[in-house]
């Protein structure tokens, strides 16, 4: 070939190549999107609002100090409960205790997995479950609480997360209402409307006030 025809033949394979390369090269995926995941629990995992005998402390570093998830007052034999539906990924023993973590439904990829111990299981890996439905019951203190407690926790992966955000609201803040004394306060304290006798006012019935421990930054 003369060397006048060389580089351009050089040129067009070039272009040859590189063409070719990038047809058969795939598309790069699209980032994935994650949405924020809304609080899909619908019930406390023991009692109707259990007291917080310890609460979420994320350790500083991943072998560091903490309290990976929270500790909910419970009496030993008590039921517990799945908070959201989804399927038992494990139901054993692990250094002594019983162990139930679910993989709940509809909360991405990997899945967020709530965890419950000490608990005597009641169902077995693979099993689907339905908000409310009973994995176990509470076993007997281990010596984690100074009281009974069920540990409660919340993965993704191997990330811990703070399970009392799967609780809505409504679920978090509203406890048991309960009917205060019906005793009328003394008559200078009645409005002119309200006959004597009546329930005057910070007598109506409202809200059980339950302690509820303050819980780390």
């Amino acid at each position: 070939m003369r060397p006048e025809l060389l580089l351009p033949t050089l040129a067009a394979l070039l272009v040859t190549f590189l063409t070719s390369a990038s047809a058969a090269a795939p598309a790069p995926a699209p980032a994935a999107i994650t949405a924020p995941i809304p609080a899909p629990a619908s019930t406390w995992p023991v009692g109707s609002r259990p007291a917080v005998v310890r609460g979420w402390s994320p350790p500083a570093t991943a072998y560091g100090a903490g309290h990976r998830g929270v500790d909910l007052a419970a009496a030993p034999g008590a039921a517990v409960r799945a908070v959201a539906p989804g399927r038992v990924s494990f139901a054993g023993r692990v250094a002594g205790r019983g162990v139930v973590a679910v993989e709940l439904d509809g909360t991405g990829d990997p899945p967020l997995r709530t965890t419950y111990e000490p608990v005597r299981a009641t169902v077995k890996k693979g099993d689907t479950i339905t908000a409310g439905a009973s994995v176990g019951v509470l076993e007997r203190p281990t010596g984690h609480c100074p009281t009974s407690c069920l540990h409660w926790g919340l993965l993704r992966a191997r990330t811990y997360l703070n399970p009392l955000t799967l609780l809505p609201p409504w679920l978090l803040h509203h406890g048991p209402s309960r009917l205060l004394p019906l005793q009328g306060p003394p008559p200078a304290l009645l409005s002119p409307r309200e006959p004597p006798g009546s329930v005057g006012p910070g007598l109506s019935p409202g809200p059980l006030a339950e302690p509820w421990p303050r819980l780390p930054p």
